[in-house]
């Protein structure tokens, strides 16, 4: 038991504590109200989050851009010794609206391809299996449909998409943060005035720090399915444009020929062609849809065009 001098010390501790951990919740919520009270009106502050964010994920875009060039290194296939591919994707370019890109061969890890860059300053990187797996109509199909993403910059769009994603959480965060103290706080006052064992106050502020890192991340869990979904869109959007120039039983047969042979995993494990991992959260999180249903949306376009 206590003795009273203990326990007028033990409560003038969590006093202390307690006025301590709400001074600074008080404080962060008066630092976002005086920030808020500050921004000149709110269309002006949301135009100067949005630039900033859009700023940050274009950097981001072209660093990350660069950082997949210098691992994958790739070698520039020579126009002079490939004229018949070439001539198919000078003709393929020109009807998708894209400059001819570069077309690079590279180790991908499996059969693969990506587009790197935008409808101007393209790169189509080829892994060298596709030559070998593919006929020429079917590397046709396949580079057919990078040239779909590099024309609507699908790359960019979805790293500006994660950059919002990040700004977002980050504010949420921000807004749940006076709380996180508030409830620190209480629970540390409570902790001393009971006399609990020190762990005891840091297991409740796990739990309260659980909570709002869980609010978090409910946030972001959405917004990265949200980003996802736009991302396999694409993808269709890319397969059915692709269908229309070069037919859809070319990419057909190209994406059945890549799904055997493809591995999943590995460097480029979030820009492979396949998607098909089961499961309802790697459904929301794939940034590609399930091979099967993409093969099969390509023979049901083929048997309507034969209708």
């Amino acid at each position: 038991m206590r003795r009273p001098g203990s326990s007028l010390l033990f409560a003038a501790a969590a006093a202390a504590t307690l006025v301590v951990y709400a001074t600074l919740s008080v404080l962060t919520y008066r630092a976002l109200l005086y920030l808020w009270a500050q921004q000149p009106d709110p269309a002006t502050t949301t135009a100067v989050v949005v630039a900033l964010t859009l700023a940050a994920g274009y950097a981001s875009y072209r660093l990350g851009t660069a950082r997949i060039r210098f691992a994958l290194d790739p070698a520039e296939l020579p126009r002079a010794e490939l004229p018949e591919l070439y001539r198919r994707v000078d003709a393929l370019a020109d009807r998708v609206g894209v400059e001819t890109p570069r077309l690079m061969v590279a180790s991908l890890q499996g059969p693969n391809a990506l587009a790197l860059g935008g409808a101007r300053d393209g790169d189509v990187v080829l892994d060298g299996s596709l030559f070998r797996l593919l006929t020429a109509t079917e590397l046709e199909a396949i580079i057919a449909h990078e040239l779909v993403h590099l024309k609507g910059r699908d790359s960019l769009v979805k790293t500006l998409g994660y950059s919002v994603v990040r700004t977002v959480t980050g504010m949420v965060w921000v807004v749940l943060l006076p709380i996180l103290l508030l409830v620190g706080g209480v629970a540390r006052t409570v902790s001393l005035l009971r006399g609990d064992d020190p762990a005891e106050f840091r297991r409740t502020v796990r739990t309260a720090d659980a909570v709002v890192t869980s609010l978090v991340v409910v946030c972001l869990f959405t917004l990265t399915a949200a980003v996802q979904a736009y991302s396999r869109r694409r993808e269709y959007a890319a397969d059915d444009r692709a269908a229309r120039l070069t037919g859809p039983l070319a990419l057909a047969s190209a994406l059945e020929k890549i799904d055997r042979a493809t591995t999943p995993g590995g460097l480029l494990s979030t820009l492979v062609v396949h998607g098909d991992e089961e499961g309802l959260v790697t459904d929301l999180l794939a940034s590609h849809p399930p091979m099967d249903d993409r093969i099969e949306r390509l023979r049901q376009a083929a048997a309507r065009r034969r209708n």
